[in-house]
């Protein structure tokens, strides 16, 4: 994959606390897996940022290779890869992703 690519999905990342790399956007998710990715963010009620894959081809590929993770969507919470949908909800279900956004200092939207 480009380096281009790889630093702009870098900058991305570092900009934004909490990012889910998806298909479609929060309020039309073009896939099941974002969708639920979405409905999780959502209830916990933490401020993210989205970017749709499916606007650029660049990107979707490139998000693949950058985390090395075959599957969208992807979550980045401070720079760091969390998972995808499935660890997700693992995490949420167990209470170990609220763990994670109330260590990094990510609060609840007010």
């Amino acid at each position: 994959m480009s380096q281009p690519v790889h630093d702009r999905i870098s900058d991305i990342v570092g900009k934004n606390d909490v990012v889910l790399f998806m298909k479609g956007t929060p309020l039309f998710p073009q896939c099941g897996f974002s969708s639920r990715a979405i409905a999780i963010l959502e209830h916990l009620g933490v401020d993210y940022d989205t970017v749709d894959v499916l606007q650029d081809q660049e990107v979707r590929q490139g998000i693949k290779s950058f985390s090395d993770w075959p599957t969208i969507p992807q979550l980045y919470v401070k720079g760091e890869f969390v998972g995808g949908s499935d660890i997700m909800m693992e995490m949420y279900e167990a209470g170990e992703l609220q763990q994670l956004f109330e260590g990094q200092g990510i609060s609840k939207v007010q």
